[in-house]
C-alpha cells in the first residue's frame, strides 16, 4: 500500500477569515458548494467548525464510491476532515494572497497494494482533482458574488 494524494488550489477575492468561515460552515455553505459527486450529504453533529461531524457518499467514478463520515478539526488557517471509515484525510488551508486568499485542498489516503494500487495511484488523483476544482470553483463563485 502506498500513499495516494491529490491537491488543488484557487485564488479567491475574499479575505482569509471570510473564506475560513465559509469553509467551516457545514450547515449552509458546504451543501451549496458541493459538486454532483457528493451524495447523501448531511450533518451528524455540530455544523460550524471544529467538532462537526458530517456524512456523504463520494461518487468518484461511475463504479467507485466512498462512504465518508468525517470529523472536523480546525487549527489556525487549516480545516481538516478525517474520515472514520477509511484512512482518507482532507485539509483546506487558507492563506492571504494580495487583497484576497489562496485556498489549497489536499486529500490523501493509504491506497491499495499490487496492480490495483498502481492504477489507483495513477488515476485516482486526476479524478479527485476535477472534483476538488469544482468544489473550490463553487466556493469562489459564492464568495465573489
Amino acid at each position: 500500500m502506498g500513499q495516494v494524494s491529490a491537491t488543488k488550489s484557487i485564488d479567491i477575492a475574499a479575505a482569509p477569515d471570510a473564506v475560513l468561515t465559509a469553509l467551516a460552515d457545514y450547515d449552509q455553505t458546504r451543501p451549496a458548494i458541493l459538486p454532483e459527486q457528493y451524495r447523501d450529504y448531511h450533518v451528524l453533529a455540530g455544523g460550524q467548525g471544529a467538532g462537526t461531524q458530517v456524512h456523504w457518499i463520494l461518487q468518484a467514478t461511475e463504479k467507485r464510491s466512498r462512504d465518508v463520515q468525517a470529523t472536523v478539526t480546525v487549527a489556525g488557517q487549516t480545516i481538516t476532515e478525517t474520515d472514520a471509515n477509511s484512512t482518507m484525510v482532507t485539509t483546506y488551508t487558507v492563506q492571504a494572497a494580495g487583497s484576497g486568499s489562496t485556498v489549497s485542498t489536499t486529500t490523501s489516503w493509504q491506497g491499495a497494494g499490487g496492480i490495483g494500487g498502481f492504477f489507483e495511484k495513477t488515476f485516482a488523483p486526476k479524478g479527485l482533482n476535477k472534483i476538488q476544482a469544482a468544489l473550490l470553483g463553487n466556493l469562489k463563485t459564492r464568495l465573489e458574488s
